[in-house]
């Protein structure tokens, strides 16, 4: 029997709520309010749950990696945004070459580091 999975969505925490859910809007995600302290944030077939749930060594720990069609045009995007200026502690990183592929990195409000990445052909 396989699997059947349908979805995978994983729960991040955060240090400021309210900052991260706009920091998540701003950078192009879909908000949807479940209840006080959790809210969907989805674009397409992908979603991840924001917790209003402060643990420092958990969000200090977490990455998560996204396969976009096109890491340049993903570096584009969210430059053209200017959310280092405007959400404080949020750093972005420039696109690297890998073995594999190629990433570019952001670090949300809170600290957590995102990997936005294509996979070479």
């Amino acid at each position: 029997m396989s699997l059947a999975i349908r979805s995978l969505r994983p729960f991040i925490g955060t240090k400021d709520f309210s900052l991260s859910c706009r920091f998540y809007r701003e950078l192009g995600f879909e908000e949807v309010p479940l209840e006080k302290g959790l809210h969907l944030f989805q674009s397409g077939q992908f979603a991840f749950y924001l917790q209003d749930a402060r643990v420092d060594e958990w969000i200090d720990n977490t990455m998560l990696f996204v396969e976009v069609e096109s890491v340049e045009d993903f570096w584009s995007y969210i430059n053209q945004l200017d959310l280092e200026t405007r959400f404080p502690g949020v750093r972005l990183k420039p696109i690297v070459k890998r073995p594999w592929g190629k990433e570019c990195f952001v670090h949300d409000p809170s600290g957590i580091l995102w990997h936005f990445g294509s996979f070479a052909s």
